[in-house]
């Protein structure tokens, strides 16, 4: 009887334990905050999406006399089916190729890898004042700015983020936030530099520092990919084993029963 106790006691000492242990890996930014506010208060640049090949971008041109813009605005009609048929033009989009360049109106092939937008709109209204008498104003957006977060979440997919920055916790609340069996500390990050080289960088999200990070930050066509822990790799296992154990039961009994109807026939 005692034996039989101190087994129940071991049992229940081992599951909270395993417990405790499970719990320290869900939490985000585990310890932050604590210790010296100034830790935290650490001032970091803003982050600002560059341009990079195959972007997709926008660009207005601005003036107070609409005649002078006009050719740097080109734009391409979409038709709209119904009772009647209208045309409404949208924005040319420019493609930026592999050079980083795009092809804009007048002037030519125009470099603008590796520039914010800001820096691309200084770039363009300098080269416009050989053409436009007043200062243009110009204006550049991106166009398929998009992430992917795929893996242990609630609702994996890709997203076109409108305001052009997004971090990972940001993300992962965009897909619904992590499953509980998502490792928190060995996210991966896929990413494309300008040259089409291809990295995976390892993310700690139970990490407070993570925020520090210069890939805390998601660029235009990251993957986020949670990977499962080991009690959803060892569930998955096993439910694969036991629907192969079971459809080779089921033939086995169908073959024997075949078997009996012969043989009392």
């Amino acid at each position: 009887m005692r034996r039989g106790l101190y087994f129940c006691h071991v049992l229940v000492i081992a599951w909270l334990l395993a417990s405790c242990s499970a719990h320290k890996k869900i939490p985000y930014l585990q310890g932050a905050g604590e210790g010296d506010p100034n830790e935290w208060a650490v001032a970091s640049e803003l982050y600002d999406a560059r341009i990079m090949p195959k972007d997709l971008l926008t660009i207005t041109v601005s003036t107070t006399d609409p005649e002078a813009s006009k050719p740097f605005n080109l734009t391409t009609p979409t038709m709209s089916t119904g009772l009647t048929t209208t045309s409404y033009p949208q924005l040319q989009p420019y493609l930026v190729d592999n050079k980083g360049e795009i092809n804009f109106p007048v002037l030519g092939a125009i470099r603008l890898q590796g520039l914010t937008k800001r820096e691309a709109e200084q770039t363009i209204a300098t080269l416009l004042q050989r053409y436009i008498k007043e200062p243009p104003v110009v204006t550049v957006s991106f166009v398929n700015y998009k992430i992917s977060v795929l893996g242990e979440v609630a609702r994996p997919n890709t997203f076109t983020i409108v305001n052009e920055k997004v971090n990972v916790f940001e993300a992962l609340a965009m897909a619904g936030d992590m499953t509980i069996w998502g490792k928190r500390d060995n996210v991966k990050l896929i990413r494309e530099d300008a040259y089409g080289n291809q990295s995976v960088v390892l993310l700690n999200l139970n990490d407070p520092y993570i925020i520090f990070s210069p890939y805390y930050y998601m660029q235009q066509n990251d993957v986020l990919y949670v990977e499962p822990n080991k009690t959803k790799a060892r569930n998955s296992e096993i439910g694969s084993a036991t629907g192969i154990w079971l459809s080779a039961t089921s033939i086995l009994i169908s073959v024997a029963t075949l078997v009996l109807n012969i043989i009392k026939k």
